[in-house]
């Protein structure tokens, strides 16, 4: 099953990250450049509109659809396992540690 499968065609997800869990390893920023960026604390922040870091405890931002399979590779690989992706209209995380 593909990853937009998973997802639901159409649907709107949203990333966030745990700051508190994330190990600074930086291979989100790495397979989703455009969505996260290690900042001068060496923790994971993702990115809203204009590149700007969100550092917000549990900012969140838009998954762009074309990078979607990048943003849960991402999630799939965090060795903190802190990236949680969700949708948008029920919050229900779909890819991450809390997925079911």
């Amino acid at each position: 099953m593909s990853v937009q499968q998973e997802a639901g065609p159409g649907e709107t997800l949203e990333v966030w990250i745990d700051q508190d869990l994330c190990t600074g390893d930086g291979i989100c920023a790495q397979y989703a450049p455009e969505v996260f960026e290690l900042d001068i604390d060496g923790l994971a922040y993702v990115k809203g509109s204009g590149d700007e870091l969100l550092q917000a405890k549990g900012a969140t931002t838009p998954v762009p659809l074309p990078l979607l399979t990048d943003v849960v590779d991402s999630a799939r690989e965090c060795p903190g396992e802190c990236i949680h992706v969700r949708r948008v209209s029920d919050r229900v995380e779909v890819y991450g540690p809390d997925a079911e």
